[in-house]
């Protein structure tokens, strides 16, 4: 090819490029300035509420409740969104990106690592304004409080129990529930049975979760605080107490006994092996599928070490820092959440337990716990019910007491594992508070 035409038609090519690039910038332009006059006419904010919400019954119910208020409030339209697994990353990454959500529903024990990267508003003077506080039960604001801040609302609360089948309790001639580890330990050999002799049980007395992430950390809390046990002291992790080995050896105590049976890993919250009688027994709250079930169920209360305890299990929302007006619209849908009218729906459609006092009260509620009396077992312990930390670095903290779990699980000493995972927050903790070690 001859160079001065090949030259030629480069030039001619490229500024056909040009003119096209003119072109498209010009149509970019108008397009935008179609959507700012869009905007402009449209007087309506949308907001996006970011949402991991399971099983999927109780997502219905909660997107029914966000078309309630869509559909009472021309002036603001709430999107909620599902985000599945992994979600602290995504969260994460918005939030770095300068792309939050409007609102979060997420665990309260993140509240310090999103303070720390400025995603989140503080709401105590929000809330102190709202004559609907009043209704709130007041125990719950504390579990959500950090550096003498409110940084979420509760969009539920509820705790732990042990939920048993009771027609495998009469097959096994047990007659009453057991009130402490000891009779809980009793009680799972007497329902782990091997019908066919080749020493694999057929049945098991109780489910344990297999994992390190929260789910198996969450459902062995109650053992840890009813053994007088904790994880953190004066802001720092300790995870080597007696109450805290104490509560690690008896779950390994009911593997080496044979009668507990673990979960696949990291799904510790599934039913299914409850629902077809190969386990008597399951740690869990009434968020479960079980209570929809067609299966006979009852439930006892976490059985006592040295005192009585469970664990809290409160879902939030958190304002997530945006503009002005989307902030102040947000606002609106939390008062919402906290409603009688929102409460008493969402507990009725999920076995949440209502954080509206005047909720609880209501002839609808209390019709409801008629039809299920066993949500008494959950309502009573509320008194005796702790929380999980939510100071800054809760997810490293999280992380190295559920390895030290599994790894208890899976054989290892939990005076060896424990102090292991001690070991590696020690050599982190400090820069972890700072800031300096992404968490």
């Amino acid at each position: 090819m001859n160079l001065t035409l090949f030259q030629s038609q480069i030039k001619t090519f490229a500024w056909r490029l040009s003119v096209l690039g003119i072109v498209i910038s010009i149509c970019l332009i108008l397009l935008s300035g179609c959507q700012i006059t869009a905007q402009k006419n449209d007087r309506v904010i949308h907001l996006s509420l970011w949402q991991s919400i399971n099983p999927p019954a109780n997502r219905d119910v909660f997107e029914k409740l966000v078309d309630k208020f869509n559909q009472t409030h021309t002036d603001i339209q709430v999107e909620s969104i599902f985000i599945g697994q992994p979600q602290l990353p995504k969260i994460l990454t918005a939030v770095v990106g300068n792309a939050p959500p409007d609102i979060l529903s997420f665990d309260p024990q993140m509240t310090g690592q999103f303070v720390e990267l400025g995603a989140i508003l503080p709401l105590e003077e929000w809330l102190d304004k709202l004559p609907l506080k009043s209704e709130i039960s007041p125990n719950i604001w504390e579990q959500l409080e950090l550096n003498a801040h409110l940084w979420s609302i509760p969009l539920y609360t509820s705790n732990v129990g042990i939920f048993y089948r009771p027609k495998l309790f009469q097959a096994a001639g047990i007659t009453q529930t057991p009130k402490t580890w000891e009779e809980l330990r009793q009680v799972a050999k007497k329902l782990t049975i091997d019908r066919n002799g080749d020493n694999r049980p057929e049945q098991y007395g109780i489910l344990l979760p297999l994992g390190k992430e929260e789910w198996t950390v969450f459902s062995w809390f109650p053992f840890l605080l009813s053994a007088g046990g904790e994880v953190v002291t004066n802001n720092r992790p300790n995870l080597t107490n007696p109450g805290a080995i104490a509560a690690l050896k008896f779950w390994q105590d009911l593997i080496k006994d044979g009668s507990a049976t673990l979960s696949a890993p990291e799904r510790g919250y599934e039913e299914d092996a409850f629902i077809a009688g190969r386990v008597a027994m399951q740690i869990t709250g009434p968020w479960t599928y079980i209570m929809k079930s067609n299966v006979d169920y009852q439930v006892f209360p976490i059985p006592a070490n040295v005192q009585h305890a469970t664990v809290t299990a409160t879902g939030n929302l958190y304002l997530m820092k945006t503009t002005p007006a989307r902030e102040q619209a947000a606002l609106k849908f939390l008062e919402y959440v906290l409603s009688e009218e929102f409460q008493t729906e969402w507990s009725i459609g999920t076995g949440f337990l209502p954080v509206n006092l005047q909720s609880a009260q209501s002839q609808a509620y209390q019709e409801f716990i008629k039809q299920k009396p066993v949500l008494k077992v959950f309502l009573d312990q509320i008194s005796v019910s702790g929380s999980r930390p939510i100071i800054p670095g809760y997810s490293r903290l999280s992380d190295s007491l559920g390895r030290a779990i599994e790894a208890t699980m899976l054989g290892a000493s939990p005076e060896t594992a424990l102090k292991k995972a001690q070991a590696n927050l020690d050599l982190i903790w400090d820069s972890v508070q700072s800031g300096k070690v992404r968490k």
